[in-house]
């Protein structure tokens, strides 16, 4: 087996905002693992920023396996030599289209699906000026569900716009970790009355106990909190959905393997992304199969997408094309 390392720059239509701060790129990583017979597979991972994942990181963790796993490394070693994160994500999606390819199937088959269907995505609005905030939200007012950020300083003014320029969408407000427990029991009534559905990661890490007093009925979506099932204990008490992304699981494989387990703790599945290119959100597709709320919409909020990417109408996504993944 052969590996081949690249990294890559996809520029944003416009500077994505969130909480956390604005980018103009992304940047990510592909992993491409050929075989004897010439067959491809890639994955490609941006990392998880707010765990401090850049890509000359997961460049180096994938270089410092390459010899395990241009020696044939299979599925169920890969988590004993790289942790949940970016590097193993890539190295993961890679193995699952390669080896789709080499058995003729697609990889929602190797996954035990076998009529898996298009997904309706939330399309994200980023933070940005009211009149920017206004004409994005026109600009999806037929889509089914929109994801709108949010901080800590102006939490209802955004969603107050975006529900005047889209009435009939369905919302996801996703604060990033800036509000506190009292801040969310103030803002809850009204966010139901904007026809708010879900709140991913309104409190930070470590005040996700301070949930234990969230007085709402609007469900709570852990995002930063949790990543694999190692972590998934911990936040039971206090979410009622897991956002799952493949970049945070480490892969495909884990990422399936968490939504079984959240699934079985009775949480609802949310499949999410790190805002990757079309080649990023066809292996989350498959998560999405089991998912209630899906945000895969990172190719939409890019400049420009691979050729075949995947394709996207009002909300719809169609299965990804056999020659772009699995």
């Amino acid at each position: 087996m052969k590996l081949e390392l690249a990294t890559e720059s996809w520029p944003y239509k416009v500077p994505f905002r969130i909480a956390r701060g604005a980018e103009a790129a992304l940047e990510v990583i592909v992993v491409t693992l050929t075989d004897g017979a010439g067959r491809r597979g890639r994955g490609e991972a941006a990392g998880v920023d707010h765990h401090g994942e850049t890509c000359a990181q997961l460049v180096a963790q994938v270089e410092s396996v390459r010899s395990a796993i241009e020696g044939g490394l299979g599925f169920d070693e890969l988590a004993a030599v790289l942790p949940p994160g970016g590097a193993r994500n890539a190295v993961d999606c890679a193995l699952w289209d390669l080896r789709a390819k080499q058995i003729g199937a697609r990889a929602w088959e190797l996954a035990g699906m076998r009529t898996p269907h298009e997904l309706v995505t939330a399309v994200t609005l980023g933070m940005d000026t009211d009149a920017m905030l206004e004409q994005s939200a026109r600009r999806y007012r037929h889509w089914p569900l929109l994801k709108i950020k949010v901080d800590g300083q102006r939490p209802l003014e955004p969603l107050r716009l975006v529900r005047r320029a889209a009435p009939d969408a369905a919302l996801i407000v996703d604060p990033n970790q800036s509000w506190t427990c009292d801040l969310l029991n103030r803002l809850e009534p009204e966010l139901k009355a904007l026809g708010v559905v879900l709140i991913e990661q309104p409190v930070a890490v470590h005040a996700d106990d301070s949930l234990a007093g969230y007085v709402g009925s609007i469900r709570l979506a852990a995002d930063e909190s949790v990543s694999d099932r190692a972590t998934l204990a911990a936040i039971s008490a206090y979410y009622q959905v897991v956002n799952i992304k493949l970049d945070k699981s480490g892969g495909l494989t884990e990422a399936l393997a968490l939504a079984l387990a959240a699934r079985d703790r009775g949480l609802g599945i949310m499949v999410g992304c790190m805002a990757g290119t079309s080649l990023a959100m066809a292996p989350g597709m498959i998560v999405g199969q089991l998912a209630e709320f899906v945000d895969l919409d990172g190719p939409l909020l890019h400049a420009s997408d691979r050729t075949p990417g995947i394709v996207y109408e009002r909300g719809r996504m169609a299965l990804p094309p056999v020659e772009l993944w699995g």
